[in-house]
Formats: C-alpha cells, structure tokens, sequence
C-alpha cells in the first residue's frame, strides 16, 4: 500500500515537474522571440565581462578569514549581474564595436528600430493589406501567428457560403504575400502557454503583442479599442484609408456619375475612386450621366464621409434665366 502512494505521488510529483519544466522552456522560447540579436550577443559580452570582473575583483576578499567567503560571493553575483544589465542595455551599442558584426545583425539605433507587427484575421480577409505593404507604408517583417491561420481555417470551413469565401479569399491572401519578395512575414508558432490558454483570438493577440512589445495591425472595431486600453499601438486600414482620402471644401467643383437614387426625393448617389458617397440635388432623373457639381458641405460620419453637392450647369443656367427676367423687353421700334 505504501508503495502504491509512492508511485502514486512520485507520478504526480513527475507531471508537475514535466509541466514546470515545459512552462520554463516556453517562457525560454518567447523571451527569445522577442529580443533582438544585438540584445542577445550584448547580455553574453556582458555576462561574460562580467564574470572575469567578478573573479579578479572578489580574488582578494577571499583571502579574508571569517567573512571573506560571504564577501566574494556577494562582490561576484553583484559583478554578474550588472555585466549582464549593462550588456542587454547597451547591447546595440557593444555590437557596433565590433568590426563588421553591426553589418551582419543590421543594427540601427533604438530610434529607428522598426517594432514588430501582428496581423488580425481581419486584416488578413480585408485584403487592403497587400497593397500597402507594396506602397512601402508598412516597413518591417509582418508577423502571422498560427492561431491566426488556424482561424482563417475555421472561417473557409465555415458552412455558411460568405464566410467561406472570406476564408479562402484570406488564405489565398496570405498565401500570395508569402511568395512576393518585397513583402517580410514570418509565420510565428507560439507556443507559450500564457497565451494558448486564452480562448478566444482577439486575446491571444493582446497576450502576445504585450508581449513582444509589437504593434497590431486590425480592422476590427472592438479589438481596436481593447488594444488602445491596453497600450498597444493599433495601425487601423480603415483609419489610413480615410486619412489618405481626396479633402474637398464647399464651393469646390468636381466631376461625378450618378449611379442610383438616393433616399430623400430628387436626390442621385455617385462616388469617387476612393469610395466616398456624394450626393447630388435634384439628379434622379439623370442615372447614367457624368455631372460637374459643386460642394455644398461635407459631413464625415461612423460609416464614412458623405459630399452633398449641386449640379453646378444647372445653377448657372438658372441663374442666367434670373437675371434676364429683370430686362424689359424692347421691341425694333423703342
């Protein structure tokens, strides 16, 4: 019976250990993933530096009787410990002192360090994301987690036509990003627990942004806003989209084609290349027709920007007929 408990416990004692140790090496693996090489080879020089200091200082305490053990432990873990600081610290500037080793890492200055960036499925889906990374407004490798490709795998399995086709529409995205030599992306296999133990995407990438000090990169309304809360520095595609669109002011003429009616009486719908709604007076009966308008005002709401505009021939042939109702007419004969 007592060797039964034993085994028993010893088992139980084994899994934790196993579980400790395989908690460890993850935590190992995503400290890893989230320092850069200069760092990595800065915290050995200085840890390496630091140890030689701590020898030759703590040599002579160790002739001390009574205390002078104490002593040279306590000098030797201090001399340990701020090699080790001082070279994760300084680890950029140690590697550019060494001849040819900054080319080799491409180490910048913390001013230019480019900081990592996680993609959402939503992001992924929307598509939009390929065409800026080819515009050059994303710098910097662009990092995929699985579980973010497991999820477009769940939405193209999806039995629902739509999501379906997002899926796949995703994953070919991310399929043809991968071959295009101007675009980085680095599919990272996470493996730390603290972050698979979350059920649901959104916090994963929260988890995992924290911790690698990376931004995010989403069309998602509310992840967006969890993330802002969190800290995390969100590059919103609908956000740039907006920003980078064609600003008109009242007064300013343009050219549109009414393409539909719009809800109130009279109204026409067109929009730019941009996708802007503009609104146009009295231009239902002209479906079709490529119209010169002019900005009446400018309003921006949650769904976009809309443009109310006039038809600008129109005005001036209203207003031509205006003016001429003043003049009297005058016959051949006075």
């Amino acid at each position: 019976m007592i060797a039964l408990i034993s085994l028993v416990i010893s088992y139980t004692a084994m899994g934790w250990v196993n579980n400790l140790f395989k908690r460890i090496i993850a935590g190992f693996n995503s400290y890893l993933d989230s320092v850069s090489m200069e760092v990595i080879v800065g915290s050995s020089t200085g840890l390496m530096f630091g140890i030689l200091t701590g020898v030759l200082g703590s040599y002579p305490l160790s002739m001390l009787k009574g205390v002078g053990v104490y002593l040279t432990l306590l000098v030797f873990a201090i001399c340990v410990f701020l090699g080790w600081k001082v070279g994760s610290r300084r680890g950029g500037e140690i590697v550019r002192l060494i001849p040819g080793m900054s080319k080799r890492l491409d180490v910048r200055s913390p001013i230019n360090r480019l900081a990592p960036k996680v993609v959402d499925t939503s992001a992924i889906i929307d598509g939009r994301i390929y065409d800026v990374c080819l515009s050059n407004f994303l710098e910097g490798c662009l990092i995929i987690p699985t579980f973010v490709i497991e999820e477009l795998q769940h939405i193209a399995d999806s039995s629902d036509n739509i999501r379906r086709n997002k899926g796949r529409r995703g994953l070919e995205l991310l399929s043809k990003m991968q071959k295009h030599s101007q675009i980085k992306i680095d599919i990272m296999d996470v493996t730390d627990a603290a972050i698979l133990e979350e059920r649901e995407v959104d916090a994963k990438l929260i988890r995992l942004c924290k911790q690698l000090k990376a931004s995010i990169i989403t069309n998602d309304y509310n992840l967006n806003k969890v993330a802002e809360l969190q800290g995390i520095t969100v590059l919103n595609i609908n956000e740039l989209t907006n920003a980078v669109k064609m600003i008109v002011y009242p007064g300013e003429n343009m050219h549109v084609t009414v393409i539909k009616e719009g809800k109130e009486n009279g109204q026409g719908v067109g929009y730019l290349e941009d996708g802007t709604m503009v609104v146009v007076e009295d231009a239902h009966h002209q479906i079709g027709k490529d119209l010169e308008v002019m900005v009446t005002s400018v309003f921006q709401t949650a769904a976009g920007r809309m443009i109310f505009t006039r038809k600008i021939k129109e005005d001036s042939q209203y207003s031509h007929e205006h003016s001429l109702q003043g003049v009297p007419e005058v016959n051949m004969y006075g």
